[in-house]
């Protein structure tokens, strides 16, 4: 009987998980750039004092669906969207680097070009700073920056910076807490020519919202399930103990 009750409430228990990663995906589905995490469920054995008899339902997340998300076009010079496969650098708050594809940036009060989450965006030998002010910024397709000088005639453009793209494979990436993502085996990942990136606009988030909707419900139906097993564990065990006494 105990083991009917682990079971049930183990799974009652990696319910709630799954469904904090659908809410997740869910309150992402306007975040620019944002990849939605996977969940799968498995049973594993419970180790401890004696054999392993128990066994126990577990919820975890694989990974991230990679999909691309849609291309939105701004007209916007600061924003870029990442074209295919890459990814672009920026720093993190501990000073580590990190790849993300939420392309809408912006420049700080002192030159410090920045994405939407306040990061600074990473370039061949750190974060890039642009001299300011500016009067026009463009960004080429191979992530060179050229900025035209306040005051300066038409004709002049100035190359500044390379924005580093990179491109290691995702089976090779996994998220931070901090929503960015880093390579597993450590390091940083070099910059890759072959990426590409789409000036005057952005990726929006790659989350189906229909089908996160549906699956916080059948999550929930599941839950609903597992209590129930619960409360029939109970009546069965109280059951049992009924006949032991009549006997």
């Amino acid at each position: 009987m105990d083991k009917f009750l682990y079971i049930a409430m183990s799974g009652a228990k990696q319910g709630m998980n799954a469904l904090a990663v659908s809410a997740n995906n869910l309150a992402n589905a306007n975040t620019d750039g944002f990849k939605a995490d996977m969940v799968q469920a498995r049973s594993m054995q419970a180790f401890g004092e004696g054999l392993p008899s128990r066994v126990f339902s577990m919820m975890e997340s694989p990974g991230s669906n990679f999909n691309g998300g849609p291309i939105k076009t701004t007209g916007r010079d600061l924003d870029i969207a990442v074209k295919g496969d890459g990814w672009l650098a920026v720093q993190a708050a501990d000073g580590s680097e990190g790849y993300t594809r939420a392309g809408s940036l912006k420049i700080d009060s002192t030159g410090l070009l920045l994405n939407s989450s306040n990061r600074p965006v990473m370039g061949a030998s750190g974060p890039i700073v642009l001299p300011i002010p500016v009067e026009k910024i463009e960004i080429s397709a191979n992530g060179i920056i050229s900025v035209r000088p306040q005051g300066a005639t038409a004709e002049v453009i100035e190359e500044v910076a390379r924005i580093k793209l990179v491109n290691p494979g995702n089976e090779n990436l996994m998220r931070g807490e901090d929503g960015l993502f880093r390579l597993t085996a450590g390091g940083n990942a070099p910059n890759d020519p072959g990426v590409e990136v789409e000036s005057g606009a952005v990726e929006g988030s790659n989350v189906n919202s229909v089908h996160e909707m549906v699956a916080m419900i059948d999550i929930q139906r599941q839950y609903e399930m597992q209590v129930k097993m619960m409360k029939n564990a109970e009546e069965i065990d109280r059951a049992s103990t009924s006949l032991m006494r009549i006997s």
